[in-house]
């Protein structure tokens, strides 16, 4: 008798990554520079970066880290810089005007 756990299964094909259904969703890829103040030296400047999906241009992911951050850690926020870029876009169609054929 042969065990099932033994045999491999192939992967289905239908399996896509949750990150892949987030662009296909209209999400992209945000990155965020927080600079914040050092909680035993308030003169000192820190850089921390951020980076995960979202959605432009409320950012609802960067929202919540931030409130988490405000609520949940000691050192205040100075600033924080956004870069959005989605990853799937519209395919660049150009027009050809004529075919050409090499040997």
């Amino acid at each position: 008798m042969v065990s099932t756990t033994s045999i491999a299964r192939p992967a289905s094909r239908t399996a896509y990554s949750d990150d892949f259904r987030k662009q296909l969703g209209g999400y992209g890829l945000t990155t965020a520079e927080i600079l914040y103040r050092r909680p035993d030296r308030h003169w000192l400047l820190q850089s921390y970066v951020w980076q995960n999906y979202d959605l432009f241009p409320k950012f609802p992911a960067l929202q919540d880290f931030l409130a988490f951050w405000q609520e949940k850690l000691e050192g205040p926020l100075v600033g924080v810089t956004v870069a959005h870029s989605r990853l799937i876009k519209p395919a660049e169609l150009r027009a050809v005007d004529g075919v050409f054929r090499l040997h």
